[in-house]
């Protein structure tokens, strides 16, 4: 059933908000409010904020450690956090079928990771109509489609993708100083940020007269496909000299391939920071990863919606800083 807030809670509300202003949210530090988080259910008992965190996958290390951000606000605001993940980050069905179910169980929040740009926001205006607050976080959702279904006021945290996938593809275009084929490899083309991704890589490279871009295919993510399109890609152009891999994972399954067949003079760039990806860093088959505070971006979602619960309002969209990690950095 879904919970009503104490009369007493209220004025904490209204005591928070006076001191702070809502739309300029200062995230120098994090935010922390020792008091419990909770709601009053109808039998009058005082219940702890239920906040879900619905990721990808947990095959992903990356969601790893987006949950280990959110499990650091369940502790410091007191709430209960409860984690949900679809067995693969190409399993869109599943992450619909889970809101549906998080629905039902009427939680005060959901913070989602989606892992598709439009398919999630029919459900997800169904949680916000059944005043579940709904944060997106890691991939935005369509703010078009989003606004068409009337999906609204749904805060995004992330990072600025073409900006960071830019600065990962310039670290190897900026090596290339003699004419070289490259390729691209792309995540799942209906998400946002693998868009963003995408046309970072592409403005990178083109600023590069040496560089022509001969292939972009997708891996969807995984690492057992970023084998595989490697493979193909080398098949069809074996003078392929650098690499721009969306996602870690596809990095490393690529970086097998090359592995295997003895082509240790392509240039590799990636996204994610993974602990995997910074070995791999070390012994010279990366150039360099983006470290995207996976961490952060749970914890912040979480806050959000603790936050938002208690009646305070936050911009559009916060981004997290970026930082770019490579042999050197890692010293």
């Amino acid at each position: 059933m879904k919970r009503i807030k104490a009369c007493c809670l209220m004025v904490l509300i209204i005591f928070l908000v006076s001191c702070s202003s809502p739309n300029n949210t200062d995230l120098s530090e994090p935010f922390i409010q020792h008091t419990p988080q909770t709601s009053v259910d109808e039998e009058g008992s005082a219940q702890p904020y239920t906040i879900a965190l619905v990721m990808k996958t947990l095959t992903n290390p990356f969601f790893v450690e987006m949950e280990k951000g959110g499990r650091q606000a369940e502790a410091e605001f007191e709430v209960e956090l409860v984690v949900k993940t679809a067995a693969q980050e190409t399993s869109i069905e599943q992450q619909i079928e889970i809101v549906d179910e998080l629905i039902r169980e009427m939680v005060d929040a959901i913070v989602i990771a989606p892992g598709d740009s439009l398919e999630l926001i029919p459900v997800l205006k169904k949680a916000q109509d059944a005043e579940i607050v709904v944060i997106n976080i890691d991939n935005r959702l369509d703010p078009e489609f989003s606004e068409k279904v009337g999906l609204v006021d749904v805060p995004f945290i992330s990072v600025d993708n073409e900006q960071a996938a830019y600065l990962s593809a310039k670290y190897i275009s900026d090596q290339i100083t003699s004419p070289t084929d490259v390729a691209i490899l792309e995540g799942i083309r209906s998400a946002l940020n693998a868009d963003a991704r995408k046309n970072g890589a592409l403005r990178a490279f083109s600023e590069n007269p040496n560089i022509t871009i001969v292939v972009m295919e997708t891996a969807h993510w995984k690492i057992d496909e970023g084998y595989e399109v490697t493979k193909e890609i080398f098949s069809n152009y074996p003078n392929v000299g650098a690499l721009f891999c969306a996602n870690d994972m596809m990095a490393l399954g690529a970086i097998n391939y090359l592995k295997e067949t003895s082509q240790s003079d392509v240039l590799v760039a990636a996204y994610d920071a993974l602990d995997e990806a910074e070995q791999a860093l070390r012994d010279g088959t990366l150039q360099v990863t983006i470290d995207q505070q996976a961490a952060y971006q749970g914890y912040l979602g979480v806050e959000y919606a603790v936050r938002t619960l208690n009646g305070e309002s936050f911009p559009a969209e916060t981004l997290v800083d970026v930082l770019t990690v490579t042999a050197e950095t890692l010293e």
